[in-house]
This record gives C-alpha cells, sequence and structure tokens, in this order.
C-alpha cells in the first residue's frame, strides 16, 4: 500500500467512524443554554481531547490493552454504558449529571461540561474510534505510515471541529420546542447506540469495522 493509499484509507475510515456530522444534533440538544462561543469553546476542547484519545491509542494502544489485561469489549461495554446514562436523561429532557462537574453544582453556575464526556468520549473517540486506529496502527509496517496515521487523525479533529461549529453556529434559529424533541430524539437513538455497543461486546460483532477495512 502506496502513502497516498494509505492516507486516503486511513483518513476515509476514521472520518466514517467518528461520524461527526452525527454528533451534531446530539451536541446542540445537550448544550441548550449554552452561547454560539460557548459551544465554539466546548467543540474545540472536545475535538482535542479526542484526538488526543485516538493519537494515545495509534501510538500505545495495543501495549497498553496487554499490559493491562484489558479486552476492546471491555471499553464497548465501559463506553456503551456512558452514553447510555446520558440517553435516558435526554430521553426525559433533563440536565444529565455526567454533563455536569461538582465544581460547577458547587458553584451554581448553569454552563454544561459535556467536552471530555460524553462529547470526546464516546461520542467523538468511542469504541469503534479506538479500535480503528489499532488496526491502522497495525497496517503502519514503517515510521512514514505511523507519520501518515497521526496527520490524517489531525484531520479528522479540524474537520470535526468545523463541522461541529457550523452546527454551534445555525443553533439561534432552534426554538426551545424544537431542542427538545432533538433531544428526546438523539436520546433514543444514543440509548439504541449504547445498547448496539454492548451487543457487539458481548456477540464479537465488529461487522462495520470489517466492512471498512475490508478484513
Amino acid at each position: 500500500m502506496t502513502l497516498v493509499e494509505y492516507a486516503l484509507f486511513a483518513f476515509s475510515s476514521l472520518f466514517v467512524i467518528v461520524d461527526p456530522i452525527a454528533v451534531v444534533p446530539a451536541f446542540l440538544a445537550m448544550t441548550p443554554r449554552n452561547s454560539v462561543a460557548q459551544r465554539l469553546r466546548t467543540a474545540r476542547m472536545a475535538c482535542v481531547v479526542a484526538i488526543g484519545i485516538l493519537t494515545g491509542f495509534a501510538l500505545f494502544g495495543q501495549t497498553i490493552f496487554k499490559l493491562l489485561g484489558i479486552t476492546l469489549p471491555a471499553v464497548q461495554i465501559a463506553g456503551g454504558l456512558i452514553l447510555l446514562l446520558v440517553a435516558l436523561d435526554m430521553l426525559r429532557a433533563q440536565r444529565s449529571t455526567v454533563q455536569e462537574t461538582a465544581a460547577e453544582t458547587a458553584a451554581g453556575t448553569n454552563k454544561d461540561d459535556i467536552a471530555i464526556t460524553p462529547l470526546a468520549i464516546p461520542m467523538l473517540a468511542g469504541p469503534a474510534a479506538i479500535s480503528t486506529v489499532i488496526l491502522l496502527e497495525a497496517q503502519a509496517t514503517s515510521l512514514m505510515l505511523r507519520a501518515v496515521l497521526i496527520g490524517c487523525l489531525v484531520l479528522v479533529g479540524l474537520a470535526s471541529y468545523s463541522i461541529l461549529a457550523i452546527g454551534a453556529s445555525g443553533a439561534k434559529w432552534l426554538n426551545p420546542i424544537a431542542e427538545k424533541i432533538i433531544s428526546r430524539l438523539m436520546g433514543l437513538l444514543l440509548a439504541a447506540l449504547a445498547v448496539q455497543f454492548m451487543v457487539n461486546a458481548l456477540t464479537g460483532d465488529q461487522g462495520l469495522l470489517r466492512g471498512l477495512t475490508g478484513h
């Protein structure tokens, strides 16, 4: 596989798996009281954290898993549980405790802190994205290919931020009723996604990953 072929393969696989377009409705629904500037800061932090996590797994993922004895199904179940907690609160159009830190609660602020969890993890850098990165790293047989993989991760991060920023800037056109409808609909979809993560972990179903990689 040439550098260009590997770059195209890696970028397309990562972009499809991260799927920032599908994250936009949930991002807006989980930040109903945030200004555009606050949403942009949240999106920027989420993308930096997500790409940082994926880069870490690209460099050390297989080694870490082997040292700790952690399997991919365990990661899928953990991510599914976190996502399910958020989804259940979204179905009730309520503020999720996952979205707010203890310090912010004590200070009595209304700013949601969803950048790291669940926006960066597991919505952007979820089990599927992590497993894809590890598989791509396994196919990078030279330092140049590994450098290309890191470059593709950075490009995916920039693309994800651009898409979330466009969504955040357009959020002012949504009224509270529309946001609640989006919240409940996305809550249902996120709950189904969370359950699917756990089902995949229990059944060993990696069909999506095989379809993207051809293995």
